[in-house]
């Protein structure tokens, strides 16, 4: 009889090794069990699911288990096309909403209660806890092979899921912009959970970047912009050609000008990011059928500001400054020429009689407001209308004469203080 000191070391580890394997996969129903209710226990989002997620779950575990014990049995390395299944469990855990990391961190529960049964198993002997430090590694290895797997499965799920989002936001988009809304289907409840109704009142936004020139906004501005209109609002965006549009729905309390200080803060923020828009925004409309209009008018905004970016809400201006934005060569080329010159002299000297006239508009022809909008004396003041006069022969206390003057300015926006 052959006592064990005659036995060479590493075959006595060997067959330590075998015995806590064979264990294991003879007792794998109660490993399984145990695998799961540590999941329960150490993963809400898991918790938080029926009977038939976790059927699926219990499968997934068995199959896990019973290859990579059997490998190690084997005493060779796992194979790609043995854990095939881990990509379609993958792709249900993707559909089903979980995280990526719930499920990296489903991998690392069920891997820490196979250890801790190779351990006991292992008892106190050296040798058996020589056996279960030879596994060790194949454990590791196991778990970085299926979990890189698992997450390219996860992220190819997340990407067609988003191409499918996109498609869906879209062909809403489309069917507003033409002033109908979704008589039923996907696009309905995509409609109703971005607040859409037919009869609700919105606004349209339109970013660009800055200059046009055909180039795509990036990705962090339709991002950005999903989140800009303010906490009451809430926001369609989609991505789409050059230009980024999004539908603002406002609740009971519409205050759209909150809203677009919202969005003034987003535009400096991506500013200072190198990320230069064009921003435009339109007038509130009131239903679905009044967003073709909504859509026409934020991109006259933009338009404004293309060239030098910003922010462009039609809101913030008179029906007097909205009429003069949307002013065309040709009434530039009727501005008094004598008016021009004076602008252009008057600009090459920093504007001041420009602004003077601004603000005596502003100050509704008092002179004394207008002194100190300006933070000169009555008198200086005084002297400076007498000198538009002067140059222009046109009064600026007559309406007709300031309205001209003010016309003149905004058709050369050079030449504005």
């Amino acid at each position: 009889m052959v006592t064990i000191e005659a036995v060479p070391r590493s075959d006595v580890v060997a067959a330590e090794r075998g015995r806590i394997l064979s264990s294991l996969l003879s007792d794998l129903s109660a490993l399984v069990d145990a695998a799961i209710e540590a999941m329960r226990a150490e993963i809400p989002a898991y918790a938080a699911q029926g009977d038939g997620f976790f059927a699926d779950v219990r499968e997934q575990v068995a199959a896990h288990y019973r290859t990579k014990l059997t490998a190690f049995l084997e005493q060779r390395e796992v194979t790609l096309d043995e854990v095939g299944f881990i990509r379609g469990a993958a792709m249900r855990r993707a559909r089903a909403g979980l995280a990526l990391e719930h499920y990296i961190n489903a991998f690392r529960v069920g891997e820490k209660v196979l250890w801790d049964a190779i351990v006991a198993r292992a008892g106190e002997h050296p040798f058996g806890h020589e056996a279960a430090l030879t596994l060790a590694a194949p454990l590791m290895r196991y778990v970085d092979f299926v979990t890189t797997h698992a997450a390219h499965a996860y992220v190819e799920f997340q990407q067609f899921a988003l191409a499918d989002a996109d498609r869906e936001r879209r062909d809403l988009l489309d069917v507003l912009l033409a002033g109908d809304f979704p008589a039923d289907g996907p696009l309905r409840a995509l409609a109703e959970q971005c607040g859409i109704g037919a009869d609700v009142t919105t606004a349209v936004v339109v970013a660009t970047a800055r200059g046009g020139g055909g180039s795509d906004p990036p990705h962090a501005a339709r991002t950005a912009l999903a989140a800009a209109g303010s906490p009451d609002v809430k926001t369609l965006v989609v991505a789409r050609r050059s230009e980024i549009v999004a539908i603002w729905t406002f609740g009971a309390r519409v205050d759209i000008g909150v809203a677009c200080d919202h969005l003034d803060r987003t535009f400096e923020h991506l500013r200072r990011e190198g990320i230069e828009l064009a921003i435009g925004v339109s007038a509130l409309a009131h239903g679905v059928r009044d967003l073709p209009r909504a859509y026409h008018e934020a991109r006259e905004a933009v338009d404004r500001v293309r060239e030098t970016g910003g922010v462009a809400a039609l809101p913030r201006l008179s029906p007097f400054d909205y009429l003069l934005m949307r002013s065309n060569e040709t009434a530039r080329r009727l501005l008094d020429p004598e008016l021009r010159r004076f602008l252009e002299d008057d600009r090459s000297r920093g504007g001041v009689l420009c602004q003077t006239i601004q603000s005596f508009a502003e100050a509704d022809l008092r002179l004394r407001e207008t002194a100190e909008r300006l933070h000169v004396h009555p008198n200086t003041a005084q002297y400076r209308l007498r000198r538009i006069q002067e140059r222009t022969r046109r009064n600026p206390r007559r309406i007709a004469d300031l309205i001209e003057l003010l016309v003149a300015i905004q058709l050369e926006p050079q030449a504005r203080g």
